[in-house]
């Protein structure tokens, strides 16, 4: 709650305020209707106006979403002495695409040469196993198989292997259909590429011990939050944060003011699904830095009625148009999961969009398109073996047939704002990438 985070923010607002003074100023405002009907003046969708009194307070550094990527940011600004204030608008946090993923460690063979997906992927890969090691966090690095079960698929599979050396993935290796169905039985292929780097990791578990980490270095977690636009002041940002029960109640039809207003000289938008239409309610960007979203849904069906898993390795087939196809994995409980698929969906309006209302519904009658994909080299799947799972949304920056887009990271040279971070486009590797993107934040934008 933002009341109660005023009152123990401490170190991170500035000292020119006494601890009481904040809490009855912020009591005052917080029970104040910040809401206001618009029947007597003209409609208006933005949420420029402040100039009404609004509680404001300044803090060093504001990560905006709690995902696995912003709470890496927070800990890594934290592990630097910086006082840091994460901004989440759910009730804890790693609710929306973090908690979502498949949990595999990637090793980062798909991604083009030199891009951030590539160089994030391979250095957070290496970070992720040193720390998940060093703080018990479960994770296994079990390997995984990228398979083509067409003689029509070999030069696409010859590519995917000459694209993770030039990335400097270890260990790759070619091997013949034979010898990938001696590694797993159960496989139907007719060549393969062995990556004994992958893994899979508990995302929640790592998720906690950041943010237990981050915590205990100063950095202060606000829950049920959520940022609704900012604008630029002097050489600072502020940020416009309100609690998000008001948002619930919100119909629309009235001007959305702030309850807070956060003065910072580093703000890092990374919020996921919403960045794009976050970054669209700060005032004084530039016209057309922000890129277009699109947002495909991929859902997850379980393997049921079986006690052991037919598969060792994950087993990945040829990519396809949005995502790398739907592929086995299998989490450290053992449970076989098949996905995701690509369903390529509508947007939804800014404010329920900060509030996560995606539509994450699984549609049982999808498991009849997975089937057939799976037997391609699953030819054993049994019918009525699958079981709808979940769904993930994947925040992506190229739409339906477009060529796959990188990570965007927007600082000042491209936006024209002082201080603020745009994190664009944060999908798979996010998690493998997650501690890699926040250790180039702070060396290049913190120092």
């Amino acid at each position: 709650m933002l009341k109660q985070t005023v009152q123990r923010l401490g170190g991170c607002i500035s000292a020119s305020r006494r601890k009481g003074d904040v809490h009855m100023k912020w009591k005052k405002h917080l029970f104040g209707n910040w809401v206001r009907s618009m029947s007597s003046k003209p409609q208006s969708n933005d949420n420029r106006s402040t100039s009404y009194s609004v509680p404001k307070e300044r803090v060093e550094c504001v990560v905006i979403g709690a995902g696995v990527v912003g709470i890496a940011v927070a800990r890594a600004l934290a592990l630097k002495g910086r006082k840091v204030l994460v901004v989440e608008s759910a009730p804890t946090f790693g609710t929306g695409t973090s908690s979502r993923s498949s949990e595999v460690i990637h090793a980062g063979i798909y991604y083009p040469a030199n891009s951030f997906k590539a160089i994030f992927c391979v250095r957070g890969r290496d970070m992720l196993y040193e720390y998940c090691s060093q703080h018990d966090i479960p994770h296994k690095q079990i390997g995984k198989l990228i398979v083509a079960t067409r003689s029509s698929e070999i030069p696409k599979l010859c590519d995917i292997l000459d694209r993770g050396i030039q990335n400097g993935v270890d260990g790759l290796k070619m091997v013949d259909g034979v010898d990938a169905m001696k590694i797993e039985p159960e496989l139907q292929c007719m060549k393969a590429i062995l990556s004994p780097v992958t893994g899979i990791v508990d995302s929640h578990s790592l998720m906690l011990s950041l943010v237990g980490e981050a915590e205990n270095h100063g950095a202060t977690f606000t829950y049920n939050s959520t940022v609704i636009g900012g604008h630029v002041e002097g050489n600072d940002i502020c940020v416009h944060v309100t609690e998000t029960d008001r948002l619930k109640e919100w119909k629309g039809t009235s001007i959305l003011h702030p309850e807070l207003l956060l003065s910072s000289k580093l703000i890092v938008n990374s919020t996921g699904l919403s960045a794009p239409a976050l970054a669209n309610r700060f005032r004084g960007l530039k016209s057309g830095v922000v890129p277009p979203s699109y947002y495909a849904r991929g859902c997850y069906f379980t393997l049921s009625n079986t006690k052991v898993s037919p598969f060792r390795h994950l087993i990945y087939p040829i990519p396809e148009d949005g995502g790398i196809g739907v592929h086995v994995t299998i989490d450290l409980n053992g449970q076989v999961k098949f996905g995701p698929n690509v369903e390529w969906i509508d947007s939804v309006d800014d404010i329920s969009s900060f509030q996560n209302k995606f539509d994450y519904s699984v549609n049982p009658n999808r498991a009849e398109r997975f089937y057939p994909e799976i037997r391609k080299y699953y030819p054993n799947l049994k019918d009525g073996s699958l079981e709808p799972g979940y769904s993930g949304i994947r925040p992506k920056l190229s739409g339906p047939s477009q060529l796959p887009a990188d990570f965007v990271i927007q600082g000042e040279e491209i936006h024209g704002v002082p201080g603020l971070i745009n994190l664009f486009g944060i999908e798979s590797p996010g998690l493998t990438s997650s501690m890699a993107i926040a250790e180039f934040i702070c060396t290049r934008f913190v120092g």
